[in-house]
């Protein structure tokens, strides 16, 4: 299966479950794996035999933007579920980075992997 790559999305939003992190959005880098055919978009050239990576971008941030989650593994399901309503996609690898969220390590990471059809 061909992908499409779009590595550290940044946003903003409330993730955590300490106090002070319920009250300021934070910053969190999105990483995802897009697995979808990419023949008949190679061989046409057309937007609309592609999957719209622009608009898929858009969809995440706003979404991202918008969320108020304690985990980042939900946070990351949510990404999941979103980039699935695409038909063309057939499964996602999301990464979700949150950093500084530890004293002494650079970032935090949750890493799944959905396919269309699966539960």
């Amino acid at each position: 299966m061909d992908r499409i790559l779009i590595e550290d999305l940044r946003a903003r939003c409330i993730i955590g479950v300490n106090e002070d992190e319920r009250r300021e959005k934070q910053e969190v880098a999105i990483n995802l794996a897009i697995h979808t055919d990419l023949r008949k978009a190679g061989r046409s050239d057309r937007l609309d035999d592609a999957v719209d990576y622009r608009a898929l971008k858009k969809k995440v941030s706003k979404m991202v933007e918008g969320s108020e989650y304690f985990l980042i593994e939900a946070l990351a399901e949510a990404i999941a579920r979103l980039c699935l309503e695409d038909p063309k996609i057939e499964e996602v690898r999301v990464r979700v980075d949150k950093p500084l969220a530890l004293r002494f390590a650079r970032s935090v990471a949750v890493e799944i992997t959905r396919r269309r059809g699966e539960a």
